[in-house]
């Protein structure tokens, strides 16, 4: 890690009110934790863009990173019932994620130990797992079951045949993987997420939208256009009314996490820097909001084309939005939601865990990014879950299994999305151009902001200590 540079420390940031003051100004405050500036200096070295496209790095990754981390591979309502199963394919290694009788969780290699068919290529239910090429068979243990023509296979006692097994762990409603044996923990390698979202209780949501797109770029450029909010200004422009993108905090939290906080509700100082944001007053601000975010679609009459939310002379979008949102949030889940801040109900809360895995955090439905090689450093399968908590005194209903779009499907085809999939297809077109552009610059080099890109030089530092290089 770079030495801190207390000069740059403080220039690199937005002229004006920042993430801290925004908090400060709001009716009720978040946890503390969420207005402590925890950024770190990391240096202002261009990163090598061979990176991105190189099949040696790529290579590289699949060899010493990937079976080393704890990968995000399913939820809990993805597999409720014993013999339930997620099959997990990633960095050329597939699993078996099955749920056991007694309710734990195994991970198998989803390999036939015969000739080498995988065994499943879907999600389901099974009481054993059979391979179609010649019916060798495995029970939802890993522990054979049978093998035709048993009398040819002397040479293979059960336990030879035992399907290799990858550790499991379990946090919040997810569940991980790893090849190797050895390692941190789950909570060592999420700190201090574990904490964080305590209040947040993830474990008590269930899977209401899961939509995958195949993206034809390296998965980290298109994981990285979600770690920032710079880019905001230039590609969702719809959002500035009611975005503070320049506003945004972004922190270093440990090694395997970061954060960007990104509030609402309020307005772009790209905007306001224009001497024009006296003419678009607090109820504009929530006009757009209930509009474009979708967090608050229920307060939004299209017909009429505008919202059920009015500001009052005095009073805040923040404010009020902030009020609806309580109103709703109880409405829909029960309990009580007075005490929760406005930036817990509004805000991007926007937690990465390396390699591949971001939960935003806050009490709104949540949504989850993963981001996959599909299958090289060419293509990648990008996921969008969304988790909407579990109406008080009721189970946890099943998850909803992914819609997978296709080449010629956009995010916007998948209604379960809301206003999100347009959004994100805004994003899709910088992502195969970015790639496309690494390949053929000439210099080779990407060049970081300090601060708002402060959580992409935090990744590639950490995936370097994997990789054992020194950069």
């Amino acid at each position: 890690m770079a030495e801190a540079d207390p000069a740059r420390f403080e220039r690199a940031r937005c002229p004006g009110p920042g993430w801290e003051d925004i908090l400060a100004a709001d009716d009720i405050q978040p946890p503390a934790f969420m207005a402590e500036d925890r950024y770190a200096y990391l240096g202002s070295e261009p990163i090598d863009a061979s990176r991105y496209h190189s099949p040696e790095f790529f290579r590289a990754e699949c060899e010493r990173m990937w079976p080393r981390v704890w990968q995000f591979a399913a939820r809990e309502e993805d597999m409720p019932e014993p013999g339930d199963y997620v099959t997990y394919d990633n960095a050329g290694r597939s699993y078996l994620v099955v749920r056991q009788e007694d309710g734990s969780v195994r991970a198998f290699h989803n390999v036939c130990l015969h000739r080498g068919r995988k065994l499943k290529t879907d999600c389901g239910s099974a009481h054993k797992f059979v391979c179609p090429f010649h019916a060798f068979a495995w029970n939802i243990d890993g522990s054979l079951n049978s093998i035709p023509c048993r009398w040819d296979f002397g040479h293979l006692s059960d336990e030879r045949m035992t399907l290799p097994e990858a550790s499991v762990a379990r946090w919040g409603g997810y569940i991980f993987v790893r090849e190797a044996e050895d390692g941190p923990s789950i909570e060592e390698f999420l700190a201090p997420l574990p904490d964080f979202f305590t209040r947040w209780r993830h474990e008590d949501c269930t899977t209401i939208a899961w939509v995958g797109k195949v993206v034809p770029a390296n998965w980290k450029i298109t994981m990285e256009a979600f770690m920032e909010s710079y880019h905001a200004y230039a590609t969702h422009p719809q959002l500035m009314p009611f975005t503070g993108d320049a506003n945004s905090a972004y922190h270093v939290l440990g090694d395997h996490v970061n954060v960007n906080y990104t509030p609402f509700g309020t307005i772009s100082p790209h905007v306001a820097n224009q001497g024009l944001s006296e003419q678009w007053p607090e109820q504009w601000i929530v006009d757009e909001f209930v509009k474009y975010n979708g967090r608050s679609a229920d307060n939004y009459d299209r017909d009429a084309g505008k919202s059920a939310i009015t500001v009052p002379d005095g009073g805040t979008a923040r404010q009020v939005l902030g009020q609806a949102l309580r109103a709703t949030s109880e409405r829909a889940f029960g309990g009580d939601y007075s005490g929760v801040s406005e930036s817990e109900l509004l805000d991007a809360l926007v937690y990465n865990v390396f390699p591949n895995f971001a939960p935003w955090g806050g009490f709104m439905p949540n949504i989850v990014y993963r981001w996959r090689p599909w299958p090289d450093e060419n293509r990648c399968l990008m996921e969008v879950r969304v988790l909407s908590r579990v109406p008080a005194g009721q189970p946890r209903p099943a998850g909803v299994p992914m819609h997978m779009l296709s080449d010629d499907e956009n995010w916007a085809d998948a209604p379960e999305l809301g206003v999100l999939g347009a959004v994100v297809d805004q994003d899709m077109e910088n992502m195969m151009l970015t790639h496309e552009g690494l390949k053929a610059s000439k210099n080779q080099r990407i060049e970081l902001a300090d601060y708002q890109e402060v959580r992409i030089r935090h990744f590639h530092q950490v995936l370097d200590r994997y990789l054992g290089e020194a950069r």
